[in-house]
């Protein structure tokens, strides 16, 4: 769905107000759905894969998004940085911002706590240490603590 999403215009259109980053078992029937849903229908255009991408495919369709996007939403949740695609996403809207200080990233903490995407608490350390031999593994570290340093929304124990 999220190739036929992308060439109906979702990934191929010039620019975005949002874009969301979450992990899919974790909020995308739950939270993430109703998040999208709501800003669809005020009229925001959001950018949200649909689908997992499979191994050896090309995230260059996402990032393209990511970088036509001027308001980036992580929604961090349980198993975010278990996810090398999603920590890919949080880099690249690090970089975005970094780039483009008028980009906002509006972080969400569902279910998790700011300290442990700040990698104070074993949570996301420990996940992380699955992805220690990727050499993007140290820029992940920093965006993580980077982004988390920034005010967001702190959701625990609700769906909506």
């Amino acid at each position: 769905m999220a190739r036929e999403e992308a060439k109906s215009g979702t990934a191929t259109s010039n620019d975005y107000d949002v874009f969301l980053s979450f992990r899919g078992p974790d909020t995308r029937n739950i939270f993430a759905d109703f998040l999208y849903v709501f800003m669809k229908n005020k009229g925001i255009r959001v950018f949200r894969d649909e689908e997992e991408l499979s191994p050896g495919e090309k995230i260059s369709e996402i990032l393209r998004a990511v970088e036509s996007s001027q308001i980036y939403i992580p929604i961090f949740s349980k198993n975010y940085a278990s996810s090398r695609w999603c920590l890919r996403e949080l880099k690249y809207m690090v970089d975005g911002h970094g780039k483009h200080p008028s980009k906002r990233i509006l972080p969400i903490f569902y279910n998790v706590d700011p300290e442990d995407v700040k990698l104070e608490t074993e949570l996301y350390k420990s996940a992380l240490t699955e992805h220690e031999e990727d050499p993007d593994c140290t820029d992940w570290k920093e965006a993580l603590t980077s982004v988390a340093r920034i005010k967001g929304w702190h959701i625990k124990d609700q769906r909506y």
